[in-house]
């Protein structure tokens, strides 16, 4: 059975950042409402799955120092997400791209005279 999706109305972005900079607090409610009005909107099958979707995303969110990292961190968790839908519908196996790996390089020992 087709159910239909609220059909929700954000405010103008200027709106939304004064009120996150004047009242993080009202931000933070405003957002879990409009989370909440959309996963109840969804099928029974799906909410609870929605649910802990929401959870996670929003243990994620916590763990952050600044909302750039968030971003960061959202989207990577996003691409994962789209790998394994894609390989889901292709129907391989999931391959999950290998993060990047960063060069080591050691410090210099502090006794090599080239070192200053």
């Amino acid at each position: 059975m087709y159910q239909a999706t609220p059909e929700q109305k954000l405010p103008p972005f200027d709106e939304l950042v004064e009120l996150a900079q004047k009242n993080p607090a009202a931000f933070e409610q405003f957002k879990r409402d409009m989370c909440e009005e959309m996963i109840l909107s969804a099928s029974r099958a799906m909410q609870d799955r929605l649910w802990a979707q929401q959870s996670h995303i929003d243990l994620v969110v916590k763990k952050c120092k600044n909302p750039n990292q968030a971003n960061v961190l959202l989207m990577s968790e996003l691409s994962e997400q789209m790998c394994k839908f894609q390989s889901a519908l292709e129907g391989s196996p999931t391959q999950m791209q290998p993060k990047d790996v960063a060069d080591i390089i050691p410090f210099p020992n502090h006794k090599n005279k080239d070192w200053r």
